[in-house]
């Protein structure tokens, strides 16, 4: 049991949980030359723990649900940090968390009341998720070696974000809100022939 829990994919994606607190305290003390190296191991190591796993079978239900907490965590505590150091603006920020927050609330909710356990990622999911990482790399890119066209390239992918933050998280709500109509539609008795 503790081989098929610990597979290669999973300790990468350990690995990456790893980096959280040297790319916070990188953030923190404003070596934004090491955290910019430390998110896009952390990237490169998301990328591969997928294709490992797919290409060694070794995909488990730790690890379906340890990779998107790997991510959110990294994401989470880098909206807050710049938002700390002033590099983001708050109001992002807290789109960006509220959103995560009230998604985990409503899964929560719902699994523990209905036991529906399918949230599968949408593509607004994934198109926020994205921008956001390019938005998080075009900062910390933007504070290594500041020139004009990353700059302007952080401003189009807040705006992105906040418009893929808003977009997914009501995309979220209707699927959801469909799907759990769907599970629990009283299935309506067949009329009896008359003839």
């Amino acid at each position: 049991m503790a081989g098929r829990i610990l597979t290669v994919p999973n300790q990468i994606t350990l690995l990456r949980l790893g980096f959280l607190p040297l790319f916070i305290i990188a953030i923190l003390y404003d070596h934004y030359r090491w955290a910019l190296l430390l998110l896009i191991l952390a990237g490169l190591t998301d990328l591969f723990d997928g294709l490992l796993a797919r290409r060694l079978g070794q995909r488990t239900a730790l690890g379906a649900y340890l990779d998107p907490v790997a991510d959110k965590l990294l994401l989470s505590s880098s909206f807050v940090l710049l938002a700390v150091k002033a590099k983001l603006d708050w109001w992002l920020a807290i789109l960006v968390l509220g959103r995560d927050l009230l998604i985990l609330a409503v899964s929560a909710a719902i699994l523990l009341v209905v036991h529906y356990r399918e949230f599968p990622p949408s593509l607004y999911g994934k198109a926020n998720t994205l921008c956001q990482i390019l938005l998080v790399l075009a900062v910390l890119a933007n504070e290594v070696a500041p020139v004009r066209w990353l700059a302007g390239m952080v401003t189009v992918f807040v705006y992105l974000v906040a418009a893929f933050t808003v977009i997914s998280g009501l995309h979220y709500a209707v699927v959801i809100a469909q799907r759990l109509s769907q599970q629990h539609e009283p299935t309506r008795p067949k009329p009896h022939g008359t003839g």
